[in-house]
């Protein structure tokens, strides 16, 4: 099952980074909110809702939960770049941006999850 993992968690590293690279393409590096990480860390919270409940219902494989579960979505999502993220705009004096990035990432994500755990 490791191999299994290390596939999902590879493509997911990619695909965040794709995902993370086009939405942040047109806005500079100083620019207040970091709007790639936000939208990766909710679709991702979104689909492993999703997928998560699909695990629960028995309706996918053991690999495939290991492989989109863990894997991708593990490796999608990204908290460490969240965390650093909001460092950095606190250490730029932009309190406020980041108090809405923290709590728009942890409310929406929540809510994302929920969706796709209900879908």
């Amino acid at each position: 099952m490791i191999w299994v993992i290390g596939i999902g968690g590879s493509l997911g590293a990619a695909v965040r980074f794709v995902v993370g690279y086009l939405v942040s393409k047109g806005t500079r590096k100083e620019n207040v909110f970091p709007l790639g990480t936000w939208i990766v860390n909710i679709t991702g919270s979104f689909l492993l809702g999703l997928i998560t409940q699909l695990h629960f219902s028995n309706d996918i494989s053991e690999w495939l939960w290991f492989f989109g579960g863990v894997g991708f979505c593990g490796a999608y999502t990204t908290f460490s770049t969240f965390g650093t993220e909001t460092i950095t705009l606190i250490e730029s004096n932009k309190i406020n941006t980041a108090a809405i990035y923290v709590a728009t990432s942890i409310l929406v994500g929540i809510i994302s999850a929920t969706i796709g755990f209900y879908i």
